[in-house]
């Protein structure tokens, strides 16, 4: 199993070799803005690609947050789709393994089952020269991926979208915050999606069920370690910690799992 860490986009490589990382996640450009994606590697996206391949680090990007391929709103759902396609793309010049994007949300009063049917359009529209991974979600009675349940109905929109290639990012910390009990829970999450691509393994600043997207370094926070190496385990799939501070805590962290994973 390889485990990593999101880390600074400048040099993966770098970031990676600070932490003991053998499989990195970063963004390309502005986490929170709207603006095209940028590679900001010396030398751009071709350097980036066979710098990776030749130090054997697969590198996931996150899309930024803001994108909501869900909305019933126009100017949000549009945009988002354009720019997620950007991403896509960029993705795939540097030769990612993969893109997390969130699962978004519908406005409040709006039927859910509009930005389920605004996934399948988006699938159906979009080019995915890498694999494009959708993350379950913290809070919010609006979004399409909180809990269980609700993948469940994303994942036939996404399949009727001919979404068969499309995976799932499964967060832990989401997951706690969102009330789904951690045992058993890979398990639950395939029987909805048949697949978990990608673990982010994070501990949770807060209780269980109280819908707040807070991370805690592993073994810092309220959800029990054993539960969550329980999931890292089931899910058979690389893990990448998004947790407080850079080299030193994430490191911690990285290795917090390998002592504990075997």
């Amino acid at each position: 199993m390889r485990i990593g860490s999101h880390v600074a986009q400048e040099d993966p490589l770098a970031g990676a070799q600070a932490r003991g990382a053998d499989v990195v996640q970063i963004f390309l450009g502005e986490p929170q803005a709207w603006k095209d994606p940028e590679v900001r590697y010396p030398g751009g996206a071709q350097a980036l690609r066979e710098a990776a391949a030749a130090a054997d680090l697969p590198i996931v990007v996150h899309a930024p947050y803001r994108i909501n391929v869900a909305s019933t709103n126009n100017r949000i759902r549009i945009p988002s789709r354009t720019l997620l396609q950007k991403q896509v793309n960029a993705a795939a010049e540097i030769g990612a393994i993969g893109i997390v994007v969130h699962g978004g949300h519908v406005q409040a009063g709006d039927d859910p089952e509009v930005g389920f049917d605004n996934w399948r359009k988006c699938i159906e529209r979009l080019e995915r020269p890498v694999p494009v991974l959708i993350e379950n979600t913290a809070g919010g009675d609006n979004a399409m991926a909180r809990g269980v349940d609700r993948i469940a109905r994303l994942w036939e929109a996404v399949r009727a979208g001919g979404g068969d290639d499309v995976g799932f990012c499964l967060d832990t910390c989401h997951a706690w915050a969102s009330g789904e009990t951690l045992v058993g829970l890979a398990d639950r999450v395939r029987a909805a999606t048949g697949r978990i691509d990608l673990v982010h393994v994070n501990d949770s600043r807060d209780a269980f069920d109280s819908g707040a997207d807070r991370h805690a370094n592993l073994g810092q926070g309220h959800i029990p370690a054993d539960d969550l190496l329980a999931v890292v385990r089931d899910a058979g799939a690389p893990a990448v910690v998004e947790t407080p501070g850079a080299e030193v805590e994430q490191g911690a962290d990285i290795a917090w799992l390998r002592e504990r994973l075997g």
